[in-house]
């Protein structure tokens, strides 16, 4: 029996995804190609692998043990690439990375010029995935290096096929529409507005919900948005108030938004999150070590543009929000 180990990555994806158009998409091949090498793996195993007797393909028992020792394969090759760099030491290959706007411009694109500077073989490959679909495409091995933003009231992420490492802590501001007639101390003074909200499993959308359940008030949700770019083009219109991280900010204009001086909102803590191979060295990837390494280079050297950023646009406080004068 002579088994051709790239269709068994082949039944491997299908055991994952599910179904035969599902892997077709994460292989970047056509259903029909998928089906083809099925059917020739088939042949070189003489069992049927696939059940195709219903509308549904699923895998048969010979079929799911299959997968199981494909599995198993490709881990042992992963561990044979770790290895092999190792005797090498040459760099190089691809890096899926998952991650949402506003990390891609201003973490990921700065990590990718270092990258071509210092490491030209590695190649990023940057796909904008994010939340509980991010999370399933690395489980499934599409992704490698995940970038997550979850609200620093919630827990850290933890899971036994993953590793979870701390990227960067993104503060919160609160932005109203730059004429704002009224003062806003804390949050509470927000109460009755109409708010320009994140999705509920977003960083911002769960910031809002904890400061309305803190304050003891229901947020007038108008609007829900799930990227800045809109949310702030929205609060600049004058359509409502907004939470949002301060990398946004890099992003508008100055005198667009004001920025109020409300401080006691929180974080956002942004993460890389990768798998854990079931590999006898249990090591990362030197690959992906070495893009992580680039991605937190480029998130440490945010500091300094974020701070003059915020300095430069600090709020201009109408008279009732001004400190009274010392006697």
């Amino acid at each position: 029996m002579d088994i051709d180990p790239r269709r068994l990555r082949i039944l491997r994806e299908v055991a994952r995804r599910g179904g035969v158009m599902r892997a077709a998409e994460a292989l970047y091949l056509t259903p029909s190609a998928v089906s083809q090498q099925l059917a020739q793996l088939e042949r070189e195993v003489g069992l049927a692998l696939i059940d195709r007797s219903q509308r549904s393909v699923s895998l048969t028992p010979a079929g799911r043990v299959l997968a199981g020792y494909a599995e198993r394969v490709e881990e042992e090759l992963a561990e044979a690439r770790r290895e092999l760099t190792r005797f090498t030491e040459r760099i190089a290959g691809p890096v899926r990375i998952a991650a949402f706007p506003t990390v891609i411009k201003h973490m990921l694109v700065p990590a990718m010029r270092a990258l071509a500077q210092r490491h030209p073989r590695i190649t990023p490959l940057i796909h904008e995935i994010y939340g509980q679909p991010a999370l399933r495409e690395l489980r499934l091995g599409a992704v490698d290096v995940l970038i997550t933003e979850q609200d620093m009231a919630r827990p850290v992420l933890s899971q036994a096929s993953l590793a979870t490492r701390p990227l960067y802590v993104d503060e919160y501001r609160i932005v109203v529409p730059p004429d704002w007639p009224h003062a806003i101390r804390s949050v509470a003074d927000l109460a009755d507005v109409p708010w320009v909200s994140g999705e509920p499993d977003q960083a911002c959308g769960q910031a809002l919900d904890r400061l309305a359940a803190l304050h003891g008030f229901e947020p007038r949700k108008v609007h829900v948005v799930t990227e800045f770019g809109p949310t702030l083009a929205l609060v600049a219109a004058g359509h409502g108030v907004a939470i949002v991280p301060t990398l946004a900010l890099l992003d508008v204009p100055e005198g667009e938004v004001r920025v109020t001086e409300v401080r006691d909102v929180g974080s956002r803590r942004l993460d890389t999150v990768t798998r854990v191979g079931r590999t006898r060295s249990g090591e990362p990837d030197p690959v992906q070590a070495v893009v992580i390494g680039a991605i937190e280079e480029a998130t440490a050297a945010l500091q300094a543009p974020i701070s003059a950023h915020l300095r430069g646009r600090r709020e201009e406080r109408p008279a009732s929000e001004e400190p009274a004068a010392a006697g």
